[in-house]
């Protein structure tokens, strides 16, 4: 049985999260003190929350079980990822600049890959 692309993107966009979720938990006192010093106090909490919603959107997207409130979770995480980039390192548009693009671009994708 072959996926159809649409199918594939959806599950790529899920699985994307995995490591994400993974390195925030390995290294998450240096997740917490990221969220904390752009203003999102306190980091745990923010830490905690967005481990979450990346793990509810991955499981969502990969396994089609409410792909749009998944995709759409995914797009909420991925504005707040730039918000914390844009914070972080002022406006730059290119990812190689710690811009948004790659996130922009990821929601995107999400949104394209359940309509």
């Amino acid at each position: 049985m072959m996926l159809d692309p649409q199918d594939m993107l959806r599950i790529l966009c899920g699985a994307w999260f995995l490591p994400h979720a993974a390195l925030k938990l390995k290294n998450a006192k240096l997740a917490q003190n990221t969220f904390a010093s752009i203003g999102l106090k306190p980091g745990w909490l923010f830490l905690a929350l967005t481990i979450i919603m990346e793990l509810i959107a991955a499981a969502g997207l990969i396994l089609n079980i409410y792909p749009q409130p998944a995709a759409a979770l995914a797009v909420v995480v991925l504005a707040g990822a730039s918000y914390a980039v844009l914070r972080m390192h002022g406006w730059n548009w290119r990812w190689n600049k710690s811009g948004p693009e790659f996130m922009i671009f990821w929601s995107a994708a999400c949104i394209l890959a359940v309509i």
